[in-house]
């Protein structure tokens, strides 16, 4: 047979294999973290720059980059295959149930049978079972079939979101992948085996459970068990409208744009945001005489400075006179900012916030006295004054909007009564299907890919590369005291994804394959192609107030 030389990367070492061979032929073991040193099993492969799963076929050079689950592509594909792990086990046990993994949590995948409760005895069973199948190292394997079969299968096994999936992409041909002879689909590679499956805990939460995962810092041990009771009843309460508009997947919201009723759709969520809105002032105005503050926190493209202006639209609405101030203004001076582990400003460090300064502000403005308002300057990296006076009078209430809002450390000296805190998140119910939850994160990043380019000039590349250390800041800074708020504001709207397609889509097609960003452009321009986009008169229709213009431009407030 013909010989073939592959690259592989970042070493630049060339192999010589036969055509026909697989990757997992000529894979290692174990890949070593660059920054850490240390090893961690290979999980799957980058094949010039496009995540594979190791089953995968050579039949020409390539360039190819063996990543475990240090590798952000890596972790999504052992969390796939553990889905898919739990999901057997589940089917397995239980055939008459239907298994579904609902959402991500701080805990991990939430996951319960469709309109029952699992119990802890049941539970015990499932993870039992999961582990037998671990130590059974069963392979997964994967087949081509008519989309048209595949939504047979589906359907047989009371999966009606992936028949409905499939039916909405009007495809000819689907992947379905297959684990113990059960089939099921899931939406990338997965691990060659269950053998590479071992860390894994299920802890018993509400109505099921929550599938934990390895914890990025030590992954032979299961993340953290943290509290999520408050951003669980958010997500509940927003799928249960969901399911009151008929649209808790991809396929129904597919659907409903095809059938010609985006506008429709549009008014129903912006209508329903501006209530929620509503309702917060209502709870700040009926204890005006306690809550003299508002704090107002959530991670990167939440949809922060436009909540903090809808809310105090709403709270003028009320009698009250909102004054709005960034927390970004009390940013400490270049020289005294903290530095990174790579050795780089730490903007989203507290530290970097002048603290001090902030607490005898707030003080003095809750004691009846008067401010002068800093401003940052980033250009000179220090604080100026220009005569930037402020107080409190009788109806005024203050709203600051900043990433460490809920962080109780803060503003320690103020007192925690007069303090009225929110946390704002694109928390999206969407599904995929029965197994695969949209990713908050993903709608996020595309959410400030669009924004990026079109106000500050930054290129969807940069903003890709840049996005994993917002995530590390966002980890430390912001999701360990989202419990701390004392209400929560979803800011994800139905429609919003058709919308980013329409927007991101050629964005992402600008990045190169020789980009280190190309593989992270790929998964999600495979992601989007799930989604039909909006058309430009159904974009006209997204009113100038709504959170989504502070994206894509054209808002008023």
């Amino acid at each position: 047979m013909d010989s073939i030389t592959i690259t592989i990367a970042p070493s630049g070492e060339k192999i010589s294999v036969e055509a026909g061979q697989t990757l997992a032929s000529v894979a290692p073991k174990t890949v070593t973290d660059v920054k850490t040193g240390k090893e961690y099993p290979v999980l799957a492969a980058l094949v010039d720059h496009e995540l594979r799963s190791l089953d995968f076929t050579i039949f020409y050079p390539h360039r190819v980059e063996f990543i475990g689950y240090n590798h952000p592509e890596g972790k999504r594909t052992y969390l796939r295959s553990l889905c898919f792990l739990a999901q057997a086990a589940a089917r397995e046990l239980y055939p008459e149930r239907v298994f579904k993994i609902n959402h991500s949590l701080p805990s991990g995948m939430y996951c319960k049978f469709r309109g029952d409760r699992i119990t802890d005895e049941q539970i015990l069973t499932i993870r039992e079972r999961m582990r037998t199948l671990v130590e059974n190292d069963l392979p997964f394997t994967r087949t081509k079939m008519l989309s048209s079969e595949a939504e047979e299968i589906f359907i047989k096994q009371n999966q009606p979101l992936k028949a409905a999936l499939q039916r909405s992409l009007e495809k000819p041909f689907c992947t379905v992948h297959f684990l113990n002879g059960i089939p099921d689909s899931f939406h990338g590679p997965l691990v060659p085996s269950t053998g590479l499956l071992k860390v894994f805990d299920l802890m018993p939460f509400h109505h099921g459970f929550c599938l934990q995962y390895p914890s990025d810092e030590d992954i032979s041990r299961t993340i953290p068990r943290m509290k999520q009771m408050k951003l669980t009843n958010t997500l509940k309460d927003y799928g249960k409208w969901c399911k009151t508009t008929g649209i808790v997947s991809v396929g129904a919201l597919n659907k409903a744009l095809l059938d010609g009723k985006a506008i429709e759709l549009i008014n129903l969520c912006e209508a329903r945001q501006e209530r929620k809105y509503a309702e917060a002032a209502d709870r700040i105005y009926a204890e005006r005489e306690r809550i003299r503050i508002v704090f107002l926190a959530g991670p990167s493209s939440s949809g922060k400075t436009s909540s903090s202006l809808r809310l105090a639209q709403q709270c003028k609405v009320l009698g009250l006179n909102p004054k709005v101030i960034e927390l970004d203004n009390y940013f400490v001076e270049r020289e005294r900012t903290p530095r990174d582990e790579d050795g780089n400003y730490d903007f989203e460090a507290l530290q970097a916030m002048d603290l001090e300064l902030l607490g005898k502000h707030l003080n003095t403005l809750l004691d009846g006295g008067e401010i002068e308002i800093p401003r940052y300057s980033f250009k000179d990296g220090r604080p100026f004054f220009e005569g930037n006076m402020m107080s409190l009078g009788p109806d005024d209430i203050l709203i600051m909007e900043g990433i460490h809002a809920l962080d109780p450390d803060m503003v320690p000296s103020v007192d925690n009564s007069r303090i009225y805190r929110i946390y704002a998140s694109a928390l999206t119910s969407l599904k995929l299907d029965e197994n695969c939850c949209i990713s908050t994160t993903d709608n996020r990043l595309l959410r400030r890919m669009v924004r990026d380019n079109r106000v500050r000039g930054i290129t969807p590349e940069d903003t890709i590369l840049r996005w994993p250390s917002v995530r590390r800041g966002e980890g430390r800074w912001i999701f360990p005291f989202q419990e701390n708020a004392d209400a929560q504001f979803n800011s994800a709207l139905l429609y919003e994804l058709p919308l980013l397609r329409y927007y991101a889509e050629p964005l992402l097609r600008r990045i190169l394959p020789s980009s280190a960003a190309y593989s992270e452009a790929a998964r999600l321009l495979k992601f989007l192609d799930y989604i039909v986009p909006l058309q430009p008169s159904e974009i006209a229709a997204i009113p100038p107030t709504s959170i989504l213009r502070e994206f894509i431009g054209g808002q008023t407030l």
